[in-house]
C-alpha cells in the first residue's frame, strides 16, 4: 500500500508525494533543479510560506516551479491546472509579478514610464506572439494556469491533499489516513540545490575581464543559472543578479565591498534575484533601462509585500537608452534590445587601453535569428533591431558572449559560426556539437576571460578607497606614501591561517583587498567562530591599538584571498600622530556591545563598523530622572529604570526610533544605566546609504509588530 512520502528539493522547501500526486511547500531560489534531481515526476500543488526571505533568497519564486508543472508533468497538455495555496493576500502579490515576467508590461505602464513609440509596439507585439495562447489565440492570463486555494480558517483542501497550517512556516499535511509534520523552520540556512564548485586559489584584479558565477539555463539541474562580474579596474559591475548571488560571490572570492553596480539585462527570475542586493554595506547603482528598472523594483515589492516606493530607496538607477552610448567612470556602455518574451537588453562595454579600444559584447537573452528573421517579415520586431543584432554576430569584440540555449526564446549557436571576435563564449548550453569545439568555449563556473590585464595601480587604489571607507575620513596621502613605503601584496588560498590566537603580533596589519575571511575563537573546548570579513577591512589592527601585541583570535581565509600588509610601526605611528587610538579603541569596544542588541544583531561586519563609529555611550547614574526628548535615538544596554512608570527591558528604545513613532518623556533609573545613543542627522545618513541597515532595522520593526510599520502592501491587482 501507498504511503505518504516527504523529501527535501532545496533548503526551504519540502515534496509530499502519494502515488501520482505531489505538493510543494516553499518555492526558493532554483527549487526546479531539485526537483528534476530528485526526480519528482509530477507537479500539482504549490503551497506559499509565511517567510518570504531567508538567508539572503526569497522564497516564493514559482515561475519555473509553474514552467515544470506546464511543460515536465504535461500540464499544459493536458489541459490541467495547478493547485495554488496560501494566504489570498500573498496569492495575489504572486499573480502580479508573474505577469510581469511571463507576459511583460501592460501599455499603460510602457506609456507611465516614457516609453518611445516604437518600442513600445515591438515590446508588446513580441511578447504577444512568444506567448502562450488558447484554443482561441489568445494569450493566457496568468491566472488561468492555476487553482487557487487560499486558506480558510488555516486549513485547504488541494487534490486529495488537507494543508493544516499549524504555525509560522508549519504545516501538518494529510492524504486518505497519512499525515506528516513540515516544519520549514528548520532550515535555518538556504543553499542551492547542486554542488557549488568554490575557487581556491586567488587571483589577480584586471582592468576588464569577465568571471562566471554560472552559466546553465533554469533547466539545467546541477549547474548555477547565468550570472556574470564583469571587473573594472579592480572593481565589479554584476551582469546580472543570479539565484543565490551571495553563496556564488564567496564562492568566487568577490567581496560585497568590491561591488558597484549591476547591469539588469531583464526580469526573468534566472537573471533578477535583486533581493541579496538589498543586503549589500553600501547602495548598487543598477544600471538598466527605465522599463526594466521599474519592473524589477514592482517584483521585489509583490516578493517582499513591501510598497514599491520603500523598494525603490535601496537602489540608484544609472538609466541607459539602446542605442545610445553611455559613460560610466571611463567606460562606455553601449545598450542595444533583444528579442525575447518580456523587455530585455545586451550590452557592449569598452574602454580605451594604450590608444586602442577593447571591448566585451553580451548579447543577452536572445532568440535564434532565423526566427528573429520570421519575426521581422511579420511586421513584429523592426528592421533596426533585426540589422543590429545580426551585425553583433559580424562585429569584431575581444569577447563576444552569446546565448547558446537554443530553445524555445533562446539563441542558436549556429547564429555566431561567422564571429570576427577574438572569443566567443556561449551560456544557457550544456554541449556544443562537434563544428564549435575548436572555435568556441562554454562559460562555466569559475572561468575567466581576461581582455586588459591588471597592474599595482589597482591595488594602490583599493587601497586609498577601503582606508578612507575604514577610517570615515580621507586617507592623508603622505601618510599613503608613508605605510605605501613598507607595504607587501600576499595572496592566500582557501583554508589558509594568517593569524593564530594567543600568537605575538609579527610586524604585520593586514588590509583584505580581495576575498573574504573567518575570525575563529577556541575556548578551550570548541572552536566558534565570531565574525566574518571582507575585503575593505582590517585585520590585526587591535593588537597595535591595545597595545596587547597578542592575537586574540585566529584569522582563516574562506575564500582565496589577497592583502595588503602594511609595517605595524608604520601603522602605529600613523594611528597616534594622527589621535586615531581613542576613536578604535571605542569602535572596537562597540562592535561588540552592538552585535549583543536585537537590532544590529545581524549586520555583516563592515556595517557594524559603519554604525559603531556613529554610536556613543550614555551613563545615567542610579535613582536619577532624565526627560528624553526626539534629539536621540537610545536604546538601554545595560541597568534597571522604567519610562512613564514601564519598567525597561536591555534592548528597549526611547526618543526619535527610525522607521517608529519617537517615545519622549520621563525616565526613572534604579541601577546605573547605560545607554547607546545616536544623533538623529548622520543615523539617517547611515540609513540613507547603507540598504543593510535600512532593511534590517525595517525588518525588526516588522518582527516587532510595530504599530508604526506602514510599508506592507497587501493585496494588489494582476494589471
Amino acid at each position: 500500500m501507498e504511503s505518504l512520502k516527504v523529501s527535501k528539493p532545496a533548503d526551504g522547501s519540502r515534496v509530499l508525494q502519494y502515488g501520482e500526486e505531489s505538493l510543494l511547500i516553499g518555492q526558493p531560489p532554483e527549487v526546479l533543479k531539485g526537483l528534476l534531481l530528485h526526480k519528482v515526476p509530477t507537479l500539482n500543488t504549490m503551497v506559499l510560506t509565511d517567510s518570504k526571505e531567508k538567508d539572503g533568497s526569497l522564497l516564493n519564486n514559482l515561475e519555473f516551479p509553474l514552467y515544470y508543472f506546464l511543460f515536465m508533468s504535461n500540464g499544459l497538455f493536458d489541459g490541467k491546472k495547478i493547485n495554488l495555496v496560501g494566504c489570498a493576500e500573498d496569492i495575489s502579490r504572486v499573480f502580479r509579478l508573474l505577469r510581469l515576467t511571463l507576459l511583460g508590461p501592460t501599455e499603460a505602464e510602457l506609456e507611465s514610464w516614457g516609453t518611445p513609440k516604437r518600442v513600445q509596439r515591438e515590446w508588446l507585439e513580441a511578447a504577444h506572439y512568444l506567448a502562450l495562447k488558447d484554443e482561441r489565440g489568445q494569450v493566457r492570463e496568468v491566472e488561468s494556469f492555476f487553482n487557487v486555494i487560499p486558506f480558510i480558517n488555516e486549513q485547504a483542501e488541494a487534490g486529495s491533499f488537507t494543508i493544516l497550517h499549524t504555525g509560522h512556516d508549519k504545516y501538518t499535511v494529510s492524504f486518505s489516513e497519512d499525515s506528516l509534520e513540515v516544519d520549514l523552520n528548520e532550515d535555518e540556512h538556504i543553499f542551492p540545490p547542486y554542488q557549488m564548485q568554490s575557487d581556491f586559489i586567488p587571483r589577480d584584479l584586471v582592468k576588464l575581464g569577465l568571471e562566471i558565477l554560472g552559466s546553465a539555463s533554469g533547466f539545467t539541474a546541477n549547474e548555477p543559472c547565468t550570472g556574470l562580474a564583469l571587473c573594472y579596474n579592480g572593481s565589479y559591475i554584476l551582469i546580472d543578479s543570479l539565484p543565490y548571488l551571495d553563496k556564488h560571490l564567496y564562492a568566487r572570492g568577490i567581496s560585497k565591498n568590491s561591488v558597484s553596480a549591476v547591469f539588469l539585462t531583464h526580469l526573468h527570475v534566472d537573471h533578477c534575484a535583486m533581493f541579496p542586493l538589498i543586503l549589500m554595506p553600501h547602495k548598487v547603482e543598477v544600471i538598466t533601462t527605465r522599463e526594466i528598472f521599474e519592473m524589477a523594483i514592482e517584483k521585489l515589492s509583490c516578493n517582499l509585500n513591501w510598497k514599491a516606493e520603500v523598494v525603490r530607496e535601496y537602489f540608484h538607477l544609472i538609466e541607459v537608452v539602446p542605442g545610445q552610448t553611455h559613460k560610466y567612470f571611463g567606460m562606455d556602455i553601449k545598450p542595444h534590445l533583444t528579442v525575447h518574451s518580456i523587455p530585455t537588453v545586451g550590452a557592449t562595454f569598452s574602454v580605451q587601453h594604450k590608444g586602442s579600444k577593447r571591448d566585451i559584447c553580451l548579447i543577452g537573452d536572445n532568440h535564434g535569428m532565423e526566427s528573429i528573421r520570421e519575426m521581422q517579415k511579420l511586421g513584429i520586431v523592426s528592421h533596426d533591431t533585426y540589422e543590429h543584432l545580426s551585425n553583433i554576430f559580424t562585429d569584431r569584440f575581444d569577447l563576444l558572449v552569446a546565448d547558446g540555449g537554443a530553445g524555445a526564446i533562446h539563441g542558436d549557436p549556429v547564429d555566431a559560426l561567422n564571429s570576427d571576435s577574438d572569443r566567443v563564449v556561449f551560456v544557457h548550453v550544456e554541449h556544443l556539437a562537434h563544428q564549435f569545439t575548436t572555435t568556441f568555449s562554454l562559460a562555466s563556473s569559475g572561468k575567466r576571460y581576461i581582455v586588459v590585464d591588471g597592474d599595482d595601480s589597482i591595488y594602490t587604489s583599493l587601497m586609498n578607497q577601503y582606508l578612507s571607507n575604514w577610517l570615515g575620513e580621507p586617507f592623508s596621502d603622505r601618510w599613503a606614501r608613508s605605510i605605501l613605503a613598507e607595504d607587501q601584496v600576499r595572496r592566500y588560498n582557501k583554508g589558509d591561517v594568517i593569524l593564530v590566537q594567543e600568537e605575538r603580533t609579527r610586524g604585520y596589519v593586514y588590509l583584505i583587498l580581495t576575498g573574504y575571511w573567518d575570525v575563529v575563537m577556541f575556548d578551550g573546548a570548541e572552536f566558534q567562530t565570531v565574525a566574518s570579513l571582507q575585503a575593505g577591512e582590517i585585520i590585526g589592527e587591535m593588537a597595535i591599538v591595545t597595545g596587547t601585541l597578542k592575537r586574540n583570535a585566529s584569522v582563516v581565509a574562506s575564500s582565496p584571498v589577497t592583502v595588503m600588509v602594511f609595517s605595524e610601526e608604520n601603522f602605529n605611528d600613523f594611528v597616534v600622530r594622527e589621535g586615531f587610538r581613542d576613536k578604535l579603541l571605542k569602535r572596537g569596544e562597540m562592535r561588540t556591545e552592538l552585535k549583543t542588541l536585537p537590532q544590529f544583531s545581524e549586520l555583516i561586519s563592515t556595517v557594524l563598523e559603519k554604525v559603531s563609529a556613529l554610536c556613543e555611550v550614555e551613563l545615567i547614574a542610579a535613582r536619577q530622572e532624565r526627560t528624553i526628548d526626539d534629539d536621540y535615538w537610545y536604546i538601554l544596554d545595560s541597568g534597571k529604570a522604567s519610562f512613564e512608570g514601564i519598567p525597561l527591558t536591555v534592548g528597549d528604545e526611547l526618543g526619535i526610533r527610525p522607521f517608529s513613532s519617537k517615545i519622549i518623556g520621563k525616565l526613572k533609573t534604579e541601577t546605573q544605566c547605560r545607554f547607546i545613543r545616536f544623533s538623529i542627522q548622520p543615523l539617517s545618513s547611515l540609513l540613507q546609504g547603507t540598504p543593510q541597515l535600512n532593511y534590517l532595522l525595517r525588518k525588526y520593526r516588522i518582527s516587532e509588530n510595530d504599530p508604526a510599520v506602514d510599508w506592507l502592501r497587501g493585496a494588489v491587482t494582476t494589471k
